[in-house]
């Protein structure tokens, strides 16, 4: 019965998705009050049913109810309660339920707390959200419906991919979801402000936090996608630019380029046309990430689902969105005039660089993403991009961003002088070439990799210390402490990007690695590091069997760790699964993982010694506390002060 429930509230959405897109759109352009107002209620509504519905499902998950096909496929009685409930997104139905979830989520919060927004801004923002909601609704209605029974309930279930039964892949889509689903705000505010004739600094005010949600909650999801891999995978690797991976960061780069535009749009209200624009393809591009999970189109280890007809279907929401919203943004393009001018030299032009620079960035990985698609679609080819291509593509326009933002934080609007700029970021400076000079003399192969690296990290550190302290206006600590929380969050976001391209550089230059067949009691020498192979026993699991070692490291005769890297086995769906041993400390982590047991005895073993390894997550940890700290700032999240009377665009005559 409760399976029926879900798909008859999921129904009952659907139809309340198609009042919301209708009803408040009508009653915006012609002036009806009433039904301006309905769009509040249908967009709660619509996030009850849902609500409800994914209610519904998770009950059939944690139930073990075999009855319905996808709990059949995804899940098995003896699995641990939290991947029951994981399992519920760890497949292409639940994770698409989850989708048109956080997307209602986001529409009711807007209809709640959006309370300073202009009656049919609000109305037309929700209608576009409505539509949104209609479409991938439909998706799930007729393609990818969650609730299909079975004809006879097996006793037991497949169970769910054992790479999904992790912490952090169980917590890694929610967040990504909010991230991708997050940016559809943006796109809504976007379409809405060009329908209503409507792009000034009160527009940007209340699209930044949107913009700055979806951005924090995509740093979020990346980290753990990141971390996962890195712990989970038994690569030791932290990023292997897989089409999934980049599918998540090429929003996070357009949305970061979305929110420095619009700072400018609402302090100068100038970059309308390219702060618009950028409002759509980020979201585009997170439809675009939704297409090749799930279209099978592209090869991946983080794919959902390999169904080309469920391809199309995205493919065709991503036209018909993407494509509309582009054609009305050329219609009204010519209409958005710039109010202020500005120099070359001035944060104004500090901000269009760094959107360069972000926007450049995901195009290259997006070629690089694609281009084997292309290859074979028009040449039948069949080629392979992998991290040579994007490492040396990439970095450079990374490294001038590194560059451009401390001195882009702190240079005046309007005009501004380089050489006055410099001045007070002189101890940022010093700073970033005594850390340079510090690795250097450390690195034994002179890595340029690690010496640009971590001064370009210090860099980024220095500037963000020196910008808050610029702030002050020089009237010490009291007045430091009592900054706007947004100055604040700025500053602990660059710092942690700073944080990150120190762990980034020193790990890919610095970092250890050895493969062997050990015997066990046998001890060998890696880095320094002396580690014993002491003992390997079989040893069983609640859904699984494992094979456990046993390792001792010692350095300088002196025990550092004892660590057991497991091998484990699904009998279900008869898959491995690699569980590396790490210990993480604040400047190395020791990385083990045991393999197969070998013809001529002894087992493989792979061992790593990771410098800096923890600092990449601690600067993404940063990166999502400066954006939170921004968001609880009161300018963020209201609009207050910020309207104006402004006829920034005006529709067509």
């Amino acid at each position: 019965m409760n399976a029926e429930i879900g798909h008859f509230a999921l129904i009952l959405a659907f139809a309340v998705a198609v009042f919301q897109m209708i009803v408040p759109m009508i009653g915006a352009a012609k002036g009806w009050t009433g039904w301006i107002e309905s769009a509040r209620p249908a967009a709660v509504a619509q996030m009850g049913l849902i609500a409800i519905s994914f209610a519904a499902l998770t009950m059939a998950f944690v139930t073990s109810d075999f009855s319905v096909k996808l709990v059949f496929e995804n899940s098995h009685t003896a699995k641990p309660l939290i991947y029951k409930i994981s399992g519920v997104w760890g497949n292409h139905e639940g994770s698409m339920l989850l989708w048109v979830l956080i997307l209602a989520l986001f529409g009711a919060a807007a209809a709640v707390f959006d309370a300073n927004l202009p009656p049919s801004l609000r109305a037309r923002v929700l209608s576009v959200q409505g539509a949104i909601g209609v479409a991938f609704l439909a998706f799930i209605l007729f393609t990818s419906n969650p609730f299909l029974r079975m004809e006879s309930a097996p006793f037991n279930g497949r169970d769910l991919n054992p790479l999904l039964q992790d912490p952090g892949l169980a917590f890694h889509p929610p967040f990504l979801y909010l991230g991708y689903v997050g940016l559809s705000m943006a796109f809504s505010f976007a379409v809405a402000a060009l329908i209503e004739g409507r792009v000034d600094a009160a527009w940007a005010r209340w699209v930044r936090p949107w913009t700055l949600a979806a951005w924090v909650f995509l740093t979020i999801g990346i980290a753990l996608g990141s971390w996962w891999a890195y712990y989970e995978l038994g690569w030791g690797g932290f990023w292997f630019w897989d089409p999934v991976e980049n599918a998540s960061f090429m929003p996070w780069l357009l949305a970061g380029a979305l929110l420095h535009s619009a700072i400018v749009v609402e302090k100068r209200e100038v970059l309308k046309s390219w702060t618009i624009l950028l409002a759509i393809m980020a979201f585009g591009f997170s439809l675009i990430g939704t297409f090749i999970v799930r279209s099978g189109v592209i090869t991946s280890v983080h794919s959902f689902a390999n169904d080309p007809e469920r391809g199309v279907f995205i493919l065709a929401i991503l036209a018909v969105f993407v494509g509309g919203a582009l054609t009305l943004y050329s219609a009204r393009a010519t209409s958005m005039q710039a109010k202020g001018a500005f120099a070359p030299v001035s944060r104004e032009g500090a901000l269009v660089l760094n959107n360069i620079l972000l926007a450049v960035s995901a195009f290259v990985v997006f070629i690089g993403t694609i281009w084997p698609l292309l290859a074979e679609m028009l040449w039948d080819r069949k080629l392979s991009v992998g991290p040579p291509f994007f490492e040396k593509a990439f970095t450079p326009f990374m490294i001038a961003l590194a560059i451009v933002l401390p001195l882009g934080a702190i240079i005046p609007w309007k005009r501004g002088k380089l050489d006055r700029v410099f001045a007070p970021l002189r101890s940022a400076l010093v700073f970033a070439v005594a850390v340079m000079l510090l690795v250097y003399a450390v690195s034994t192969g002179h890595s340029a990799l690690a010496v640009i690296g971590a001064g370009l990290g210090a860099w980024l550190i220095g500037g963000s210390v020196v910008d808050l302290w610029l702030r002050t206006g020089n009237s010490g600590w009291s007045r430091l402490f009592r900054l706007p929380r947004a100055d604040w969050g700025k500053a602990i976001s660059h710092g942690g990007l700073g944080v990150t391209f120190i762990g980034v550089s020193l790990l890919m230059a610095w970092q250890v690695e050895d493969i062997r067949v050990a015997q066990v009691g046998e001890t060998f020498t890696v880095a320094g590091y002396n580690i014993t192979l002491e003992n390997v026993e079989e040893l069983p699991g609640p859904n699984y069997d494992s094979t456990v070692a046993t390792m001792s490291v010692a350095k300088d005769g002196r025990q550092v760790a004892l660590l057991h890297p497991e091998k484990r086995v699904y009998p279900v769906q008869a898959m491995p699964t690699t569980e590396a041993a790490i210990q993480n400390r604040l400047f190395r982590d020791l990385y083990l993982v045991i393999g197969d047991p070998q013809q001529g005895g002894g087992w493989a073993v792979r061992s790593y010694i990771k410098p800096f390894a923890s600092w990449i997550w601690l600067g993404s940890a940063l990166m999502a506390l400066g954006g939170l700290i921004s968001l609880s700032d009161r300018r963020y999240r209201v609009a207050a002060g910020a309207v104006r009377t402004a006829n920034a665009i005006r529709p067509a005559e």
